[in-house]
């Protein structure tokens, strides 16, 4: 077999170890250089692909690589855009393979969610259909933890810890001045249908007493009445109410508390920011002094408390692409296995990618407290051990040190222009 070259692009919200999973596809890709000549990444994901605008990743140096695995962000540029069924769109799926033939490349490898498996899936299909198959790995990142099959979503343990430790201090904070002050702080997360951020903020308590006091869930519709009760009743016991709040929460019908009436690039309804909405309804109905907090990007990108677990299952899912590839594997995306609780043991295994694609993995109803205020000990036992250990980036004078890369292009091949 000749060798070939590979694509690699990364897709939607970023993570804080998205670029480790690059790291691994990169890094495996180098130690099979009879079979993979080259990785281009596409310049602001499948963009770079359309508009033949591509990295050449074999210009940066191994070290420049490797400091990916504790870089945020995404290192080459991501995008919001989705390429519609191949009968609608067949033109973009045509140009796709296209860039592919011109430039010998043999493998696409495309890092993301719902979205992106479902892209991965039909270049797939359509490669085969015009004479060319290519090998389409789909590889996991979400912080929204909806992919189906896979135990968990590389991206998802970090915003976890970030939510558990912030919802933690954030109530100490509060505690300490509920006497004379605030009473009620809330925390909006992220998390459009599923709710599972949300619960993670669950792990900073353990006793009744602790915070949070209130999560509300996407899963669980929002009853205004329940939950003015239940504020007034924890602050008369505790002194003060702490909320996680899950930007998707929703009333009976469907509508969502934050909708803002936009739409974004996949034609999901823009949310306005719920935590300012539930802080006017607990202000008008029970006249406590409020903050709220919106962790919007800093709960994706914050790198420097990022967990252990995550970073090790986002670089294997990248390498674990690149070794099916090279097995002849392709519609596929690599997923974590749970073997254990405790100790927390995982393998990673494969799935197809048509039973990935467009699906979305909401949080069980076990999962969640009877009176939809909380999380049971279930959801601890899957939540705990997803935050665990710490992996922390190399620090100079006080700040982490992450890479950025050189991001030479490759030359374009194609003499035309392409327009997205």
């Amino acid at each position: 077999m000749s060798k070939k070259n590979a694509f690699y692009a990364q897709s939607g919200g970023v993570t804080a170890v998205i670029n480790a999973s690059a790291c691994g596809v990169i890094e495996t890709a180098r130690k099979h250089r009879n079979k993979i000549s080259n990785v281009y990444a596409g310049r602001h994901g499948i963009i770079g692909a359309l508009t033949e605008d591509m990295i050449d990743t074999n210009r940066e140096t191994a070290a420049t690589i490797a400091a990916l695995r504790h870089t945020p962000g995404g290192a080459f540029g991501s995008a919001r855009y989705k390429l519609k069924g191949l009968e609608e769109n067949r033109a973009q799926y045509e140009r796709l393979i296209d860039v592919f033939r011109a430039h010998d490349i043999a493998y696409f490898f495309y890092n993301g969610g719902n979205d992106s498996m479902d892209t991965a899936h039909k270049v797939s299909q359509i490669s085969k259909r015009m004479g060319y198959p290519v090998s389409c790995l789909g590889i996991p990142k979400t912080v929204d933890n909806d992919l189906p099959i896979t135990d968990t979503c590389p991206g998802f343990g970090s915003v976890a810890k970030y939510v558990a430790v912030s919802t933690r201090e954030a109530a100490l904070d509060v505690l300490s001045m509920a006497k004379t002050s605030t009473k009620v702080f809330i925390l909006e997360v992220m998390g459009r249908h599923a709710g599972w951020i949300a619960a993670a903020g669950g792990l900073a308590g353990s006793k009744p007493a602790d915070a949070p006091h209130i999560i509300l869930f996407p899963e669980i519709p929002f009853n205004k009445t329940a939950f003015l009760k239940r504020v007034k009743a924890c602050v008369e016991k505790y002194d003060y109410c702490v909320i996680v709040v899950s930007e998707g929460a929703s009333y009976k019908d469907g509508k969502f508390l934050a909708e803002a009436g936009t739409r974004d690039a996949f034609g999901h309804a823009q949310l306005g920011g719920v935590a300012p909405v539930v802080a006017n309804m607990v202000r008008e109905a029970l006249g406590y002094k409020y903050h709220y907090a919106v962790a919007d990007y800093l709960q994706r990108s914050a790198r420097h408390i990022a967990s252990a677990v995550d970073v090790k299952q986002a670089y294997a899912v990248g390498k674990a692409a690149v070794e099916f590839a090279l097995a002849g594997k392709t519609a596929v995306m690599p997923v974590i296995k749970r073997v254990s609780d405790k100790p927390y043991r995982w393998k990673i295994a494969e799935a197809p990618l048509s039973r990935i694609a467009n699906k979305e993995k909401m949080v069980p109803r076990r999962y969640i407290s009877k009176d939809g205020f909380g999380i049971t000990e279930a959801a601890r036992r899957y939540l705990a051990p997803l935050i665990k250990g710490e992996d922390y980036p190399p620090f100079i004078n006080g700040l982490p040190k992450y890479v950025t890369l050189k991001g030479l292009p490759v030359k374009k091949r194609l003499n035309d222009k392409f327009v997205v």
